[in-house]
This record gives C-alpha cells, structure tokens and sequence, in this order.
C-alpha cells in the first residue's frame, strides 16, 4: 500500500469547506436575487426580505474565509517559468499523458489560474457588492454608478461560478485528489505523478 502524506492540516481544510458552504449559500441568494424565474429559491432563506438582508453578509464571511485562504496560499500560487512550460504541454495532459509534462511543485498552472481568477472575482463582488448594499452604503453612490456595480457584480459572480465548477471537476476527474480535502492526505504514487517538486520537498526525497 502506498505511503500516505500530508497535504493539508485540519484548519487549512476546514477553511476551505467554511469557503465552499459559503459560496453555494451566496450563490443561491444570489440567483434568488438575479431573474424572478429563480425567485423560488429565497424560500431557503426565509423568504425574499430576508434572501435580500442575508446575501452581503453571507458573501463578506466568503470573503473574508477566502482572505485567509489567500494568504496561506499565495506563495504557492506565483506564476514561474515551469508553469508556463506546464501551460504549453496543457494539450498533452488532456489527452491523458501526464507522464511528460513538466514536473510541478505544490500547484500546476491549472490550479493557479482558478486560485487567481477566484482571487479577482471575488475582489470584485466585494467591492461592488458593498456599492449598492442598501440601506448601508448605497446612498453614497449615484444611481449610474451603482447601476455600472450591478453589471460587474453579475459577471464577477459568473466567472466565479465557473471557475468553482472547473476546480469541481478538475478534483473529481484526477483520481485520489479529493482525498486531499476530506482526509488531509495523499497517496505517495499521486504525490509523485501530479506534483513531484513537492513530493520531493515534503518527503525528503
């Protein structure tokens, strides 16, 4: 049986189900809040005033599990010349052969351009969030301005929702990395396949 390492500690994955539960909960609201066609969904929440009066809040506490997240991470998601080979040979991993591209620390391009797309859109659902949230700071805004934050807070929120699903399916689809974020750990033989710079900085190796 393959040696098991760690990948995460409890904190760092109960930070990214604090995330997680967050984002479905902000979503849903904001759905409710979105088209009448998805008005039906506010009974989650108690109903369209209260949909209305929990969506920031929930969103700012996504926010701010997200800022933790950030800082955590962040060094680990910088942009290097490996990963631009990574992106070049991205054809070859989708046809399956991941034996030939190139080796990878703790996060592929992959994983770091859906941890910075997340980073900017949720940047900007905050900002513009916080323009037209009523009665507390909309006042300060005139209408044109707040109606500029409505549009960017709506594509924001669907690039966020894409970019979730991407991260989704990209965990689904490389087998034995869920294990990562519900037990903490990963196989030897995986750690070796998708990440070896890093299996080589944790095991010693």
């Amino acid at each position: 049986m393959s040696k098991m390492l760690q990948r995460y500690k409890d904190s760092e994955r109960m930070n990214h189900w604090f995330i997680a539960i967050t984002f479905f909960l902000a979503t849903l609201s904001g759905l409710t809040l979105f088209h009448p066609s998805m008005y039906f969904l506010s009974n989650l929440f108690g109903g369209g005033p209260w949909t209305r009066i929990l969506h920031p809040f929930i969103g700012v506490a996504m926010f701010l599990g997200f800022l933790l997240m950030f800082f955590r991470l962040v060094k680990d998601n910088i942009i290097t010349k490996q990963d631009r080979e990574w992106r070049r040979s991205f054809g070859t991993m989708i046809k399956g052969n991941v034996h030939n591209l190139p080796p990878v620390a703790k996060y592929n391009y992959g994983q770091k351009m859906v941890f910075w797309l997340m980073t900017l859109s949720l940047l900007a659902l905050v900002i513009t969030g916080v323009m037209f949230w009523r009665p507390w700071f909309a006042p300060y805004f005139s209408i044109p301005i707040m109606r500029i934050a409505v549009l960017i807070h709506s594509i924001s929120a669907v690039v966020l929702i894409f970019t979730v699903i991407i991260h989704i399916y990209a965990a689904i689809w490389v087998k034995g990395t869920m294990r990562a974020m519900t037990r903490g750990t990963v196989s030897e033989a995986w750690a070796k396949t998708h990440h070896p710079l890093w299996y080589k900085k944790v095991s010693g190796k």
